[in-house]
């Protein structure tokens, strides 16, 4: 003799309460399984050793007092020396992103283009009758 189905899920579900379980008689994935272990931000980060503090660290604490960072002065000057050459950073864009515009683009911008007059091509240029 076979069970009905609603006795069936009845008995999951009073099961479930006994138990502490979820009641999911569709078996579908709810993630209860990730969701019940253990955190692991807490040992992922006693790993690591702590960070000493640097020259930054000084410089945020204690903003008064007058430091001397050597690294970040060479990377300073580096920085100058480059730019004089001309082989510093591009300067930034001050200007919006804008929409595009297809009127804008550049295939239009070619299509227009007209090429400046020159000696070459001055006798085919057609006279102006007045």
């Amino acid at each position: 003799m076979s069970v009905a189905r609603s006795r069936i899920l009845d008995l999951l579900k009073v099961q479930c309460r006994i138990f502490s379980h979820t009641y999911n008689p569709e078996r579908l994935r709810t993630g209860n399984k990730v969701l019940r272990e253990r955190l692991r931000g807490p040992a992922v980060a006693a790993y690591y050793p702590p960070r000493n503090p640097t020259m930054k660290d000084l410089v945020k604490l204690y903003p008064d007092m007058e430091t001397w960072d050597e690294d970040e002065e060479d990377r300073l000057e580096s920085i100058a020396a480059a730019k004089q050459r001309g082989k510093g950073a591009p300067k930034k864009k001050r200007t919006a992103e804008r929409e595009w515009n297809p009127q804008a683009s550049p295939r239009h911008i070619c299509l227009t283009f007209q090429f400046p007059e020159s000696k070459k091509f001055a006798h085919r240029k057609k006279k102006k009758t007045a």
